[in-house]
């Protein structure tokens, strides 16, 4: 047996290949100093026709009223929440990823966190947009803003989740940019060296704050990581448990419920990791970084999308047995005539909900299945659909059928301006991401040469060499 009590050997190495530093530093930043190939131009200019069709799609909304949306008498709330709720949680995996994995000391998280942190910031910049234009009257939003003014005693109600939404997300927002941002100062230093023009090496230089590489800054960057760390972890739980609240804490059958908040956080990681992999998946193969986003990465990314969807699917049993243990006839309709049947009008929202979120993501408990790249990337897919389904489910069903018959609306279906704004937040998200791609590097370098000692190919080679040819010299350098 091994006595190197730092890295298991069973653990399958995080950095493929025998790579020296200089070859690390080669390999993450090459990509960013040439010219992106074509898969990357084509990419980009749908994206950007995404965003387009999204931003004329807000004019039209802007412009003409809150009459384009396909809001009626009691559906007050329909794509536009549904998608709001959709993007927080897929920003939700990133903070997860840099802040409680730093924490656990997790090494495998090197690989995918500074991707998953930019993935955070800019799903967070796509959900925002949807309640400010909800308002419908943008140009008077500073109403809701709590300063002294002349209107009397127009004031924000402070006891609404809705405002609390607005501290939460926003502190989420900053600290995740924080923490995004204090990550890549190492590795803008190292393009910025790296630079052959003096436009390049002025502009990384602005960006990098004058690293140096000192122990001085290192030593400060560590402790800053471990604080903005400590900072995010709450927030990783508190953002998506008060948009819970946002449903939770109303009187509408099936949303008074007060499993919302574990059950949203769950849903939101499940989302997130879903999302990650997808991306990384893509930016892997496009960029040839293999060699550091590896199999053993996506199956352990794969192993949380398993247990957050479990745990999902015991939320929705635990709404139906409280739906019909509390003899409450409201909530059962609204959960086993209007949801869970499939007869109704929406129930096929339900069906596709359960079916990707519940049922599709049980094929992980096979590591066949969670190896398999192929299988991951339509996996990812489904799950967030299904976790659109989901917050549709959740939104639309509850509140389409009121309490007073006579209230009732018809079917609700979305207008082709709130589908417009939907896929204009694709655009505006994968605009970001590509042009993240193209000028930052989208691997941690500094965190992933602080694991090549410990957890590289080359290294555990080594290792097992030193033990197998000089036993007695191994012992004496590892056992202590």
């Amino acid at each position: 047996m091994s006595l190197f009590k730092y890295e298991s050997e069973l653990r399958e190495p995080l950095v493929k290949g025998s790579k020296t530093y200089h070859q690390i530093t080669e390999d993450i930043v090459a990509p960013i100093e040439v010219k992106p190939g074509k898969l990357w131009y084509i990419g980009f200019y749908i994206a950007v026709c995404m965003l387009l069709f999204g931003v004329f799609s807000v004019y039209e909304e802007v412009v003409y009223g809150i009459g384009q949306w396909n809001l009626n008498k009691t559906q007050g709330w329909g794509w536009d929440i549904t998608n709001f709720v959709w993007w927080v949680g897929i920003g939700h995996a990133g903070t997860l990823i840099s802040a409680i994995l730093l924490l656990f000391r997790q090494g495998w998280r090197t690989g995918v966190n500074r991707a998953a942190e930019a993935m955070t910031i800019f799903a967070v910049m796509c959900a925002g947009q949807f309640p400010v234009f909800h308002m419908g009257r943008v140009w008077d939003a500073f109403f809701i803003f709590p300063y002294p003014n002349s209107r009397g005693s127009l004031w924000p109600n402070f006891d609404s989740p809705l405002l609390w939404d607005v501290f939460a997300i926003s502190t989420y927002f900053t600290v995740s940019v924080l923490f995004w941002y204090t990550g890549l100062l190492p590795d803008l230093a190292t393009v910025r060296d790296r630079a052959k023009t003096k436009l390049r090496k002025l502009l990384y230089g602005i960006a990098s704050f004058g690293w140096t590489g000192s122990t001085k800054h290192w030593q400060r960057h560590e402790a800053l990581s471990l604080v903005l760390a400590g900072l995010a972890t709450p927030l990783v739980l508190s953002v998506h448990t008060i948009v819970s609240f946002d449903f939770a804490t109303s009187v509408i059958p099936g949303w008074h419920t007060t499993i919302f908040p574990p059950y949203f956080v769950a849903g939101a990681v499940f989302s997130g990791f879903a999302m990650v992999n997808s991306l990384l998946l893509v930016v892997r193969k496009m960029m040839n970084l293999q060699d550091y986003i590896t199999i053993g990465h996506i199956e352990a990314m794969n192993k949380v999308i398993v247990l957050t969807g479990s745990i999902v699917g015991v939320a929705y049993l635990s709404e139906l047995f409280v739906a019909w243990y509390s003899g409450n006839k409201y909530e059962a309709y609204a959960f086993f005539y209007t949801r869970a049947n499939i007869y109704s009008t929406l129930g096929w929202s339900y069906v596709g909900m359960i079916g990707c979120n519940v049922l599709s993501p049980q094929i992980f408990w096979f590591r066949k299945m969670r190896r398999n790249l192929a299988v991951t990337f339509f996996m990812s897919v489904v799950v967030n659909i299904g976790m659109w389904f989901e917050r549709f489910v959740i939104i639309a069903t509850s509140i389409y059928r009121d309490y007073l018959p006579s209230a009732w609306s018809v079917y609700y279906s979305p207008s082709i301006w709130e589908l417009g704004f939907y896929i204009g937040t694709f655009g505006l998200f994968f605009t970001c991401f590509f042009l993240f791609s193209k000028y930052f590097p989208v691997i941690a370098i500094a965190e992933i040469k602080s694991i090549a000692k410990t957890s590289g190919d080359n290294h555990k080679l080594n290792v097992a060499h030193v033990e197998a040819e000089e036993p007695e010299a191994f012992a004496h350098e590892y056992a202590h």
